[in-house]
């Protein structure tokens, strides 16, 4: 059976929407290759908290796709 593991990873920004869907696009577009296999993410909830100007987004993969995908969107968080 393949490992999957979750992140759930809070981001330092609620209200700007461009910033957000920037931040999810590149978490969900991540693309890794594991023994030849092209591996990704599956992100499965994204909850922006205006009033606390953060972001929670859920995602689970394989170990080597979740830390791309979590570098990834750090990355381009600002």
């Amino acid at each position: 059976m393949a490992k999957i593991i979750e992140c759930v990873p809070n981001f330092s920004e609620g209200r700007d929407r461009n910033v957000i869907d920037k931040i999810v696009k590149a978490i969900a577009s991540t693309k890794v290759n594991v023994d030849g296999n092209e591996e990704s993410v599956k992100v499965l909830d994204v909850d922006p908290g205006e009033a606390t100007n953060r972001t929670v987004v859920t995602f689970v993969g394989s170990p080597e796709a979740v830390l791309e995908a979590a570098f990834q969107g750090v990355k381009c968080s600002g």
